[in-house]
């Protein structure tokens, strides 16, 4: 079992469902969680809001530079970045504005090159160690899509998003390499979300990708356990 012993980790998008299962994996591996959040509802029956462990601001956008740096700036030292935030959009092409096109990348891409940025600042800023590792970790989501693209007709925008943090994930970790700061990401196929289950009811539930064993790998990749894997899209597609 992975064990962070008390390093400090930061899961945006760490209120939403997945974010729910991650801050679950990181607590039982003994991570502290820092969490912004910007969507209110998603705290009502957070179950980890009483959690000594588990720091959420409010309040913040993850894709507003400025918000961004001021949250990563009040962190204590940090050892790894985990960015789940992000958007979903599914349209035809003769049904797609440029304002929905710039929103998914908004979302999606410029979400996470914001938060990684500040994560490498913040990983540069740290004087100490980890269980003996130096550096950090960084984990995006990107998608299946995003490594079979045909898979994303009917919802191109998002795919383009989703290719971006693919590509951003692996550009930056060849970028990192030296300072043994590990950029991965991981792919999921559809995931068994309450809302996912409400868009398509009539869907073989059972193939797709449990949240826990999402956050599994998620989880492992962020950790100090993680010695040597790097620039990896990693598929998730359970038995989808």
């Amino acid at each position: 079992m992975v064990d962070f012993a008390g390093s400090h980790v930061v899961v945006t998008g760490g209120t939403g469902a997945l974010g729910r299962a991650v801050i679950g994996a990181l607590r039982a591996a003994n991570a502290v969680c820092h969490i912004p959040n910007l969507i209110a509802a998603e705290l009502d029956g957070f179950p980890y809001a009483t959690d000594a462990g588990v720091h959420i601001v409010r309040g913040i956008d993850v894709a507003d530079e400025a918000a961004v740096k001021r949250f990563y700036d009040a962190l204590p030292p940090l050892w790894a970045s985990i960015h789940l935030a992000g958007g979903f959009a599914m349209a035809p092409i003769g049904e797609i504005s440029a304002a929905d096109f710039i929103a998914q990348f908004h979302m999606n891409a410029l979400s996470c090159f914001l938060c990684s940025a500040a994560a490498v600042a913040a990983f540069r800023a740290r004087t100490a160690p980890v269980r003996g590792a130096p550096g950090g970790r960084i984990v995006n989501v990107s998608a299946r899509p995003a490594i079979e693209p045909r898979l994303g007709a009917g919802m191109t925008a998002y795919t383009a998003a989703k290719s971006a943090v693919a590509a951003l994930t692996q550009s930056l970790a060849q970028e990192l390499t030296d300072e043994q700061i590990w950029v991965n990401a991981v792919a999921p196929s559809i995931i068994d979300t309450p809302a996912n289950r409400a868009a398509m009811p009539e869907a073989d539930h059972s193939r797709w990708v449990s949240p826990a064993d999402l956050a599994e790998v998620i989880t492992f990749l962020a950790s100090p356990d993680n010695r040597a894997t790097r620039g990896a899209l990693i598929p998730v597609y359970g038995g989808s």
